[in-house]
């Protein structure tokens, strides 16, 4: 899949599931739930331990699932989980160098930001999305329709304060998709294995995401388990 068809695939799912676990295992069993909950799409934050190996394992195995790395603070990392498979990569920050390096290698990366200089320079970089973080401390919906209005021309995903409430309003406010994290992949279910919590909220975001948008909602896709 090239660069332009992972936007695609993240414009149109509009979820972007952020997965911070304490253990590969967690992080496996968090993308294999949200995959059978329609979300053909996983961010493993560097945060988790042994999270390149887990980006390499989900790349090979499941060639379905579009596996990105989160947390990517530097050109090292960015170079590391591009070499493993990582097909898009995350950061909470605009650091140009990483920017960079992800156009070199021709992967697709959502540079962070808050305020409007910062996404206006992420953009200007090269960032293919602009991650705006910690959206929900800046207003919500309400920053992300003000920053839309004088920057139509910037993909925003909104991370941080999207939950099944403010879902909605953050897709009509003009965001190219979100970035949810432990709203979706739900910390106890997530220690429990209770697969079925986190299928039925990644299922209920993508109806939500698609209703919000105005078109009817796709089944949840299943497929094979990933291993």
């Amino acid at each position: 899949m090239n660069k332009d068809e992972v936007r695609a695939l993240i414009e149109d799912i509009g979820i972007v599931p952020v997965i911070r676990a304490s253990s590969a295992q967690e992080a496996r069993f968090a993308a294999e739930a949200v995959w059978h909950g329609g979300i053909p799409i996983v961010e493993i934050t560097m945060t988790v331990p042994g999270a390149v190996g887990v980006i390499s394992e989900l790349a090979k195995t499941n060639p379905e699932v579009l596996v990105g790395a989160g947390t990517v603070l530097d050109e090292e990392s960015a170079r590391k989980c591009a070499d493993a498979g990582a097909q898009f990569l995350v950061s909470p920050g605009f650091d140009p160098a990483t920017v960079a390096a992800a156009k070199e290698l021709g992967v697709l990366v959502m540079a962070g930001a808050l305020t409007p200089t910062e996404v206006i320079s992420a953009w200007k970089a090269g960032a293919d999305l602009v991650k705006v973080f910690p959206c929900g401390n800046l207003g919500g919906p309400n920053y992300i329709k003000a920053l839309k209005g004088p920057l139509p021309q910037i993909p925003l995903v909104p991370t941080g304060g999207v939950n099944l409430e403010t879902a909605a309003e953050y897709i009509r406010a003009g965001a190219a998709a979100l970035g949810v994290g432990g709203e979706l992949i739900a910390k106890d279910a997530l220690q429990a294995r209770k697969a079925e919590i986190i299928k039925g909220l990644a299922a209920r975001f993508v109806e939500i995401v698609n209703q919000a948008r105005g078109r009817p909602s796709a089944k949840a896709k299943s497929s094979a388990e990933i291993h």
